[in-house]
């Protein structure tokens, strides 16, 4: 219902990122052959840090905005899905009910939570930038007195293995770990479908809702699959069981409906993951038939195959705007055409959709790609 959403939010902390690795690599590319490099470099570090903090400032001022922006707009997308089904059913007051929840307050809540969890990263992405600064400067400067090799092949080296790994450092709840891009996007999709599902099920229990179905979604995960098709109880206990209802539009007329257990238990689960395409949607006792799953057009695995490519497709690009020099460069464009390659492949064997605006970083200034071969003209941080 609200996957589309993140991609806002997600882009410009990309785009930040993207620019910080330019920034470093520019203000470290200058003046390179210099026989004063390295006290150049380290007198230059003030001038670094405060163009980090422009790129923070501007992120910051940019994703308050975004956020909240896609906040309101799932929460909305939520209640409206809520009211369209209510509309065949519910009438009067129960109808009015639903239509009359406020909505300000979840969505600042939902939002400045949302907030609070992607500002935490910014003083990572300052901390970053100065400390592959520092890193590259002293083993640049090393490595032609060890004999190993030039200065400029050892910073190059290292901004590669930057540009690799982007800001990192972000550990989930489950202990896993991510680079800054990959962490806010899992926040915001999270974020984003609690909204939805929240004014959702909200506006439904307002008009005397008790109960949800999962939809049946092709190419599920295997925590998502149990729940597929199930009915659960809006709120409440866990647990399975057999009650018995009234039907939702005969009179005197009961049946007897199996619940799987709660939303909350199945969200625990893994339910309404970040990326997962199920939807939660009104169950009426005697009307409500489950709807027959759409075909697969692939297995879960190749869909998460097709992320993981256009993931190495971004590093390329990343590695691109790293490059020292135009070998390097060739280098970095060159993964870039293998993975989208790879892409295309894919697509062809299993009619899975290519998602293009998934390969791309875009940013205000554009970076040198396999797209665009020119190269800019660096210039120094100032």
């Amino acid at each position: 219902m609200a996957e589309d959403l993140a991609a806002a939010v997600s882009t410009l902390y990309e785009q930040a990122e993207l620019a910080l690795v330019e920034k470093v690599t520019t203000a470290l590319a200058e003046g390179i052959d210099s026989p004063l490099w390295v006290q150049l470099k380290l007198a230059a570090l003030g001038n670094l840090q405060s163009a980090i903090n422009e790129i923070i400032a501007a992120l910051q001022a940019d994703a308050s905005g975004a956020i909240h922006q896609a906040v309101a707009e799932a929460y909305d997308r939520g209640q409206q899905a809520a009211v369209v089904e209510l509309g065949a059913v519910a009438t009067g007051p129960a109808l009015a009910a639903a239509r009359a929840l406020p909505s300000a307050p979840a969505v600042d809540r939902l939002a400045a939570a949302l907030a609070q969890e992607t500002e935490a990263t910014h003083l990572r992405i300052l901390r970053t930038g100065l400390d592959v600064y520092r890193q590259v400067v002293a083993e640049a400067s090393s490595a032609p007195l060890l004999g190993a090799t030039t200065r400029r092949e050892a910073a190059g080296r290292a901004l590669q293995e930057f540009a690799q790994r982007g800001v990192t450092g972000f550990v989930d709840r489950s202990g896993r770990a991510w680079n800054l891009t990959s962490y806010v996007e899992m926040a915001t999709r999270s974020a984003v479908g609690r909204a939805a599902v929240e004014a959702h099920t909200d506006r439904l229990g307002a008009a005397g809702v008790e109960l949800v179905i999962i939809s049946d979604s092709p190419e599920e995960c295997e925590r998502c699959r149990p729940w597929e098709g199930k009915v659960l109880r809006r709120e409440g206990t866990s647990g399975a069981d057999e009650v018995e209802m009234e039907h939702a539009t005969e009179d005197n007329q009961m049946v007897t409906v199996r619940v799987a257990g709660s939303l909350e238990e199945a969200r625990a689960q893994g339910l309404l993951h970040p990326n997962c395409r199920h939807n939660v949607s009104i169950y009426l006792p005697g009307v409500t038939r489950p709807r027959p799953k759409p075909p697969s057009r692939a297995t879960y695995e190749q869909t998460q195959r097709q992320r993981y490519y256009e993931r190495q497709v971004r590093t390329w690009k990343r590695k691109a705007a790293a490059a020292i020099d135009d070998k390097a460069r060739a280098r970095a464009n060159a993964g870039v055409r293998e993975y989208q390659k790879r892409i295309r492949e894919l697509v062809a064997e299993t009619g899975l959709p290519r998602k293009s605006h998934r390969e791309q970083i875009d940013r205000p200034a554009q970076l040198a790609t396999v797209d665009r071969p020119a190269t800019p003209a660096r210039t120094a941080v100032r």
